[in-house]
């Protein structure tokens, strides 16, 4: 299943329009559209605004996984939205890098997203 079937299914399963859907995510009826109907594929801001309304993963979304679950509590989202990521010291300090390339805030915090769900399900 694609990114565009699987939008559509979780939009389908909670009786939502297109119109409901696109002004949720602050987007165009006609950009949601294409999405579902796969003749575009959303940016990954865009993904992560899919994942935030449907409540699954970005993993799930684009066909990573079958498990859907948002992983993070309003807790731990809360919290990772609080800390001070854009701090140029703190980012050049704890410098991380993936494949030779440094990650950028938004990939960092992303990053520490992730850990914090991996550690919620052991």
């Amino acid at each position: 299943m694609n990114i565009g079937n699987r939008l559509a299914a979780l939009r389908a399963e909670r009786k939502w329009t297109q119109l409901h859907t696109s002004a949720a995510l602050g987007i165009s009826r006609a950009a949601l559209s294409h999405y579902e109907k796969n003749r575009r594929e959303p940016d990954s801001e865009t993904l992560l605004k899919f994942a935030n309304l449907f409540q699954v993963t970005v993993d799930y979304l684009v066909g990573r996984t079958s498990i859907r679950g948002q992983q993070l509590t309003d807790g731990v989202r809360n919290f990772v939205d609080q800390l001070e990521l854009s701090d140029d010291d703190l980012l050049n300090k704890y410098q991380l890098t993936i494949d030779g390339r440094v990650l950028t805030a938004e990939e960092t915090k992303w990053f520490i997203n992730f850990v914090r769900a991996e550690r919620l399900e052991s």
